[in-house]
């Protein structure tokens, strides 16, 4: 891969430097998913990403297996309900 240099605003620089941490990843990675995504949509995933964390933490979270028994019952409900409706 060859590297361009591009020259960033300090309001730029600051705000990837301030992702990066919240992120616990590297300006230059954070750079990347900013180049990618924009500003805006690395901010909320970051965000969401500590909200999910901090649910986790608090024990507010649902376990793969229990997801998938109610999503396989929810299917099988509407399955059976169109059943009986023809």
């Amino acid at each position: 891969m060859t590297t361009t240099e591009i020259q960033l605003s300090k309001v730029a620089q600051t705000r990837i430097s301030r992702l990066a941490l919240a992120a616990g990843r590297s300006p230059a990675a954070m750079l990347r998913f900013v180049l990618r995504d924009g500003f805006d949509a690395v901010e909320l995933s970051i965000k969401e990403n500590a909200q999910a964390d901090e649910q986790f933490a608090a024990g507010a979270a649902t376990s793969h297996a229990d997801v998938m028994r109610d999503a396989r019952n929810a299917v099988n409900q509407a399955k059976h309900a169109a059943q009986a409706a023809a």
